[in-house]
């Protein structure tokens, strides 16, 4: 794939968490679902390994996404994805460089390069919403949004010498 980009330093908790809360009306208005050619809904699962501490460190992410679909395609009905990246990631913030591949139900995929993001980490728990752009393979070139709240078993970990190294829940996925 080559060339990877790097999401952008985190805005704040306040914006985070109001652009979660807030829903589909949050989003850029060509996000919004009426707009999507497939809207996604589903879950995260995503490792950090060293595991998220109280100070951003350099770690590498990898996880697996699972969603059902509504497309302008009919034929398209669920995806499944893996996740992979790094950078400098805390409990409090990150900035790292990520990539999505997706695999649909009808055997196509997705690379999905999330360039633009916000990922807060509220006392161990992530608020996630990120931008990103189809690199390659079905959708090439459409644009990504992908907000999420994935929670983890324990944020005091936060403050061990492991810290947190597993985070999930629920995720959407808008292509437009």
């Amino acid at each position: 794939m080559g060339k990877k980009f790097s999401w952008g330093r985190t805005l704040g908790c306040a914006a985070s968490v109001a652009a979660l809360m807030a829903g589909p009306a949050a989003l850029p208005a060509a996000a919004h679902t009426s707009d999507a050619i497939v809207s996604c809904a589903g879950s995260n699962t995503i490792e950090f390994s060293p595991g998220l501490s109280l100070q951003a460190r350099r770690t590498r992410i990898s996880g697996s996404g699972a969603y059902s679909c509504l497309s302008a395609d009919p034929d398209l009905k669920w995806g499944k994805s893996v996740i992979t990246g790094g950078g400098s990631n805390g409990c409090f913030a990150s900035d790292a460089t990520t990539v999505e591949h997706i695999t649909w139900n009808t055997g196509e995929t997705t690379a999905v390069v999330y360039r633009l993001g916000n990922v807060q980490q509220v006392a161990g728990q992530a608020v996630v919403l990120v931008t990103g752009r189809v690199a390659s393979g079905k959708f090439e070139g459409r644009t990504v949004t992908s907000p999420g709240f994935q929670l983890t078993v324990d944020p005091l970990r936060c403050a061990s010498a492991k810290g947190v190294q597993l985070i999930t829940g629920p995720s959407t996925l808008l292509i437009v």
